[in-house]
């Protein structure tokens, strides 16, 4: 299929997502022309960024994110979570294995400097 004709678009989206491009770079230029205090700044920063949000929520791709977004959050609530036991354990192996390979690659490597050292003759 036409990838054209699997995304329906409205005429719009452009003008939106410019729209948005406009406010967020308000947001960076006000930031760095006005004299305003920390909290005045990261309000109107928020304000800015919530206002571009909405925008770009009414575009056809901002509409497929909130929809991933809402998918998401039900898959989420469907997942079985470890319990304390089960994390510690799980990363009690972790460190175990980590520690183990950690030797091993220590001991592999003293091992070639040695016959790399004796077959150069440096003697390191």
């Amino acid at each position: 299929m036409n990838a054209a004709s699997e995304t329906p678009k409205s005429g719009f989206d452009i003008v939106k997502w410019l729209l948005v491009f406009v406010i967020l770079s308000l947001a960076v230029v006000g930031n760095y022309l006005y004299e305003l205090s920390a909290l005045e700044k990261a309000i109107a920063i928020v304000v800015l960024v919530v206002i571009a949000g909405a925008v770009a929520a009414q575009t056809h791709k901002g509409k497929t994110f909130i929809n991933f977004a809402k998918e998401s959050r039900t898959e989420v609530r469907k997942v079985v979570w470890p319990t304390r036991q089960e994390t510690m354990q799980t990363t009690l192996v972790v460190l175990v294995a980590t520690l183990i390979m950690g030797l091993l690659l220590w001991g592999l490597d003293a091992i070639l400097l040695r016959v790399v050292s004796f077959l150069t003759g440096l003697g390191i």
